[in-house]
């Protein structure tokens, strides 16, 4: 009976150390840590990879002695005990394995507290944003953190089971005062802008700051993340008419992929905006003070796609 009782409780054992970590990618784990003090830390078990059972090893992380012997039994709950342990020979001090334990925090629920991005306040506060300027396939994703973490390290992807293969560039950062702005440009492979989409992209983006990991994901329709350029335009005052060409970045032909348009005037002098809507090229307005400013925006005329940004002034 102690004997069934022992094996069930080292069955368990192992069973709650495999439950603490997942693999990342190889040698690469990531801890589950609950955020909070009361919880225990997770107990992790490492394996040296060496091929003779007979030869003495030993554990560092760091410079720090962890442990002897080809197993060891980690604790990680805290940032300070995630990180690179090695196994190395006892006699010669060659590294024979290692493997590197990532943190992601989660609460009470299990779920992964997010705190190295910075969220959009549009749309709806969103951590990873996708645009596209025409239905080409290509798209623009972004992501901001603040102007803390120097290591952050980014991949991006598209998840298995998207309909067509996502191919994206390296990230570029953009910094502005206290924040940085990633974007990467994405292409869906084989994309055909003439047809019915059945199946959403989903892109994948895994945030990797020191020892701390999270992830953060975004499924779309190309048609629901449409945002053209801004139209150029010009105002004529002899007549008060204002004219303006099609984005050079949209969709040919016109006649397939049409644009609705928006009028803005804003009045410097009454403090005073108005808007005009137009299915064509061109509206004349009525009569205008000399510093009003005139701008206009564009939208795709069949689906309800995000406004483009104001154009310049158009005087």
């Amino acid at each position: 009976m102690s004997h069934l009782l022992f094996a069930l409780l080292s069955l368990f054992s192992f069973a709650t150390l495999l439950e603490a970590q997942w693999k990342l990618r190889e040698n690469v784990y990531v801890i589950e840590s609950e955020w909070n003090d009361e919880t225990p830390a997770k107990r992790v078990e490492l394996t040296c990879n060496t091929p003779d059972d007979a030869l003495p090893v030993y554990w560092k992380k760091g410079t720090e002695l962890k442990g002897t012997g080809k197993t060891l039994i980690a604790e990680v709950k805290e940032f300070p005990d995630a990180g690179n342990y090695t196994c190395l020979t006892a006699n010669t001090h060659e590294i024979v394995s290692y493997e590197f334990f990532l943190i992601t925090k989660i609460d009470s629920n299990g779920q992964m507290i997010r705190s190295i991005l910075k969220s959009f306040k549009e749309p709806n506060r969103t951590f990873l944003k996708c645009e596209a300027k025409n239905y080409s396939g290509i798209f623009i994703c972004s992501w901001m953190t603040e102007n803390e973490s120097p290591n952050v390290k980014f991949t991006i992807r598209s998840l298995e089971g998207s309909q067509g293969d996502v191919t994206c560039s390296s990230p570029v950062a953009h910094t502005d005062k206290s924040v940085t702005e990633y974007t990467v440009q994405c292409q869906k492979e084989n994309y055909c802008p003439f047809a019915e989409e059945h199946q959403p992209v989903e892109m994948f983006l895994e945030v990797i700051d020191e020892v701390e990991y999270e992830n953060y994901t975004s499924s779309f329709f190309i048609r629901d993340i449409i945002k053209p350029d801004p139209p150029q335009c010009q105002y004529v005052a002899t007549n008060g008419t204002v004219t303006w060409t099609y984005p050079r970045t949209w969709s040919t032909p016109k006649s397939y992929f049409p644009l609705t348009f928006r009028v803005k005037v804003e009045s410097t002098k009454k403090h005073k905006i108005q808007v005009y809507d137009a299915e064509e090229q061109s509206i004349q307005i009525p009569v205008t003070g000399p510093k009003d400013k005139i701008s206009v925006r564009a939208r795709d005329r069949y689906y309800n796609s995000s406004w483009s940004e104001w154009s310049s002034h158009c005087r």
